[in-house]
């Protein structure tokens, strides 16, 4: 078998054109994760610290192990939303470890917004659920929302109810949930805790009702207050709504700590420790994808930077070259690797094809990684059978049952992102670096589809042309795609799980792999149709 060996000149000037591009996109990165981390203006974190309430990261951190890894996810939702509530919502995701177990936290930010979700929010939360399901991960809710924002109600409305379905199965499935209340959570708010397997209330801070005074006032004439309606005391006391009564918050995060250590029988782990780290320097990764991604490279740089021992023993080395299939470690777990390394041919997607096969035969989970413009056209490419070879492609990512991570890094359009396992194929996870551009065609192409289509449609109806209004309108739309397939959209649209540094490649894939493999990896013994 052959171990690639990687013979990257970091001395070169194209290497350090290359750094400089994505470094600048990196610096751009983490001024909107420096936005996502604002829990509110100044106004409501000095009347929360006044009403002795901590800010939501802080909680996280009593929450979490000491020194543990926490992978937050999505941050960047809404980025782009004109009228939502900025990147992130009002709500902190991730997985983390708690009493050594790794857990889902979906932590509402009340000092944002009160806590109320927006579509960004929603969005967020049902893949919060997703994942929750897929992984058979406990999910932990540090609750504190005054439900939907209104205004966004008829786009949050199915998304509300989809995620209160998922809770429902995940405890039908025996996948726990437990809601911690720190303060209100009304309306739609109250069934998080209402539908958990576990509730805890902060004694004095915690109201769950689904309507408040003002409302019961106007519904029924019933005068009543928060307490009567909502409290910790009366849901402890009265309505059984809360199982556990916490005096304050480090009481309530110790009650649910116990309640994982207690109940949750997963594998216990410590602190991921770095086993057979690469032998070439992750820095170097920064310099190795190009800053025009129309230039190749070799994709097999960039994964023995971020694999066990930088061994990456390959598939078919000589045939199928866009494409590269090998298999490696990550921290000791075994995976294999579909890297698309340029524009797929027939040879490319069938040589795909047969590894996505043998990893379900050997229940090895499947990394995918993006960069390809998609599918070789032309007159030689479809009369040799491109479509068919694409569709076996496409037959085997769908019906493939072992788990899916897919990395985006560089070009990801049309077809070649459905059979490189994009989001519409449901991978377990998908992180995007900042340099990427996805959809259906490049925004160039898209221009020139559209101008060829005037032209014509103009031709045949004998009307004359107008360059000009032409090349403005080419122009224009160019500039509208790249938009759309940018990184920031696609990422601020949920499409990701986060745009990530690429030198921290390594220290996510490492958290995904140690979810995937709590559990027995079996994968499938059959396929779709493949039209040979």
């Amino acid at each position: 078998m052959k171990i690639f060996k990687s013979t990257v000149n970091n001395k070169s000037a194209s290497f350090r054109a290359n750094k400089e591009s994505m470094m600048e996109l990196v610096d751009k990165l983490n001024s909107f994760l420096k936005i996502s981390n604002i829990q509110g203006n100044e106004i409501a974190l000095k009347r929360a610290k006044e009403r002795g309430k901590s800010p939501t990261r802080d909680k996280l951190i009593k929450l979490l192990d000491k020194n543990s890894p926490f992978m937050e996810l999505m941050p960047l939702a809404g980025l782009n939303h004109e009228n939502g509530f900025g990147p992130g919502g009002t709500t902190i995701a991730g997985i983390g470890f708690v009493h050594k177990k790794l857990c889902i936290i979906n932590a509402n930010i009340g000092t944002k917004k009160g806590g109320v979700v927006d579509f960004a929010t929603s969005l967020k939360n049902l893949r919060i659920s997703q994942i929750a399901m897929e992984n058979k991960l406990t999910t932990i809710n540090l609750v504190e929302s005054g439900g939907a924002n209104l205004p966004d109600q008829d786009r949050v409305f199915n998304n509300y109810g989809s995620m209160f379905k998922e809770m429902s199965k995940r405890s039908k499935d025996g996948i726990i949930t437990i809601s911690i209340v720190f303060g209100n959570a009304t309306a739609g708010g109250a069934y998080v805790p209402g539908m958990s397997d576990y509730t805890i209330m902060q004694k004095d801070q915690a109201k769950v009702f689904l309507a408040g005074p003002p409302l019961v006032k106007m519904a029924t004439n019933e005068d009543a207050n928060d307490e009567e309606l909502g409290g910790a005391l009366m849901h402890s006391n009265l309505s059984g709504v809360s199982d556990f009564i916490a005096e304050d918050e480090d009481e309530a995060i110790k009650i649910a700590r116990e309640i994982v250590d207690t109940n949750i029988i997963d594998k216990s782990l410590e602190k991921l420790k770095d086993n057979n780290p690469p032998i070439y320097d992750k820095e170097e990764i920064l310099g190795i994808i190009p800053s025009n991604l129309k230039t190749p490279f070799d994709i097999r740089d960039l994964i023995v930077r971020f694999v066990d021992d930088s061994k990456f023993i390959e598939f078919k080395s000589t045939y199928g070259l866009t494409m590269k299939c090998g298999w490696v470690k990550i921290n000791n777990h075994k995976i294999g690797i579909c890297a698309s390394n340029g524009v797929i041919f027939s040879e490319s997607a069938k040589k795909a094809t047969q590894f996505i096969q043998l990893a379900n035969k050997s229940n090895i989970p499947l990394l995918f990684i993006h960069n390809t413009t998609g599918f070789m056209v032309g007159k030689r490419h479809e009369q040799k059978g491109i479509i068919n070879h694409g569709a076996q492609l496409i037959h085997a990512v769908a019906g493939s049952e072992v788990p899916h991570i897919t990395l985006l890094v560089g070009n990801s359009y049309g077809a070649g992102n459905y059979a490189m396992c994009g989001r519409s194929f449901e991978p377990r996870f998908l992180f995007s670096y900042p340099n990427v551009k996805s959809g259906v065609m490049g925004a160039e192409q898209l221009a020139g589809v559209m101008e060829i289509i005037k032209i014509n449609s103009a031709q045949k109806l004998k009307k004359k042309i107008d360059k000009r209004k032409l090349n403005r309108e080419k122009k224009n739309l160019i500039l509208q795609a790249e938009e759309k397939a940018s990184v920031w959209h696609t990422t601020s649209e949920v499409m990701d799980d986060g745009v990530i540094d690429p030198r921290d490649t390594r220290s996510y894939l490492k958290i995904c792999l140690e979810i995937i493999y709590k559990e027995k990896i079996i994968g499938s013994k059959s396929f779709g149709t493949f039209k040979m």
